[in-house]
């Protein structure tokens, strides 16, 4: 298949763009649907007059449907959606950039997605759809879920469809939680991913950006205790990855430390730790919840995040997780593999 696809691009080069195109196309409506045709144009960077044109060819294929609402995608065109998965990741060499960043980062698996969610908001769905996946597909009764908030675990959230067909399982937050944003938190996330599974949670009422001597204070009350040792008995921890400075403002760290913390050369951000490019951990927040060093003790480490303004941030954390699987785009991975040559 691959010397196909590698004959195909020399001889009919142009027929590959338009195929990346009509698939991006339709996984946008896919993942906005009911969508309108100014809006898809704005989401993907393309002229109008271009999308007219291939909606109109998309439509008279029976693969989208236009309505008042806006377009959707037809049950013909989600399987084309989902069956072209597989053939645009080779035809972007993807599977050659998994085995690169894999060998290097000795992660225990890797799975890139097509296109880059600072471009295309869709793709963090994408993300999220294979996490979601990989995730059902690892766990088991029993087990205990740990998951830190943020918008790209929350899209993996989204995507797990209510299977009530675990037993026993318990959810609960990574650590506490920062920002104003409910459907983000960890808190809501827990408690969403427990009714989808038919698992139980339990819940961290506590900020994420308290002192240490408030965290000493409340780590003595019993409720506390009972789920920090869940957290630390954790199965299975899914996590995102964001970038140092901006998940500094995000907690409203004052400007000097923020200062500090880059002139010390930080770029990376996963559970309240700071990691420079070499993967060494800079600074931390006080925190109840997951600390660094049991990181290395949880069966399973879930990591998500997208986008190539973040490929520096995910190889910074990513250095020493050898035991995570890492979930990611094709606009992050192609950063991390410029920066690891």
């Amino acid at each position: 298949m691959k010397n196909i696809l590698e004959f195909q691009q020399k001889i009919v080069p142009e027929l590959m763009e338009l195929l990346k195109k009509r698939y991006d196309i339709l996984r946008t409506i896919y993942y906005n649907q009911p969508i309108g045709r100014r809006v898809l144009a704005n989401s993907l960077g393309m002229g109008e007059r271009i999308v007219r044109t291939e909606i109109r060819f998309l439509r008279n294929q029976g693969f989208i449907k236009i309505n008042t609402s806006g377009m959707t995608v037809t049950r013909e065109g989600e399987k084309i959606v989902d069956g072209l998965k597989n053939f645009i990741h080779e035809l972007k060499g993807l599977s050659e950039i998994e085995k690169y960043i894999k060998d290097n980062l000795k992660l225990r698996d890797i799975v890139i997605v097509p296109g880059d969610c600072d471009k295309d908001e869709t793709v963090k769905n994408e993300i999220g759809r294979n996490a979601a996946n990989y995730f059902k597909n690892i766990a088991k009764d029993d087990d205990i879920i740990a998951l830190t908030g943020g918008s790209t675990v929350k899209s993996v959230i989204d995507s797990i469809s209510e299977a009530p067909n675990f037993k026993n399982i318990l959810v609960v937050p990574a650590r506490g939680g920062i920002g104003r944003n409910m459907e983000t938190q960890a808190n809501t996330l827990a408690a969403r991913l427990a009714h989808k599974v038919g698992g139980t949670y339990k819940l961290l009422h506590v900020p994420d950006n308290l002192s240490e001597e408030a965290i000493k204070t409340i780590v003595k009350e019993k409720d506390v205790k009972d789920i920090v040792k869940n957290i630390y008995s954790a199965d299975v921890l899914i996590y995102g990855i964001g970038r140092a400075c901006k998940m500094a403002q995000r907690r409203e760290m004052p400007q000097d430390k923020i200062d500090e913390i880059q002139s010390e050369g930080a770029v990376g951000e996963a559970f309240g730790y700071y990691f420079d490019k070499q993967g060494k951990i800079i600074y931390s927040t006080p925190s109840i919840g997951i600390k660094n060093e049991r990181i290395g003790k949880i069966k399973t480490l879930i990591a998500v995040a997208g986008g190539s303004s973040k490929g520096e941030a995910i190889l910074s954390v990513e250095r020493n997780n050898y035991n995570s699987i890492l979930i990611t785009d094709e606009g992050a991975a192609r950063q991390i593999m410029k920066f690891i040559k």
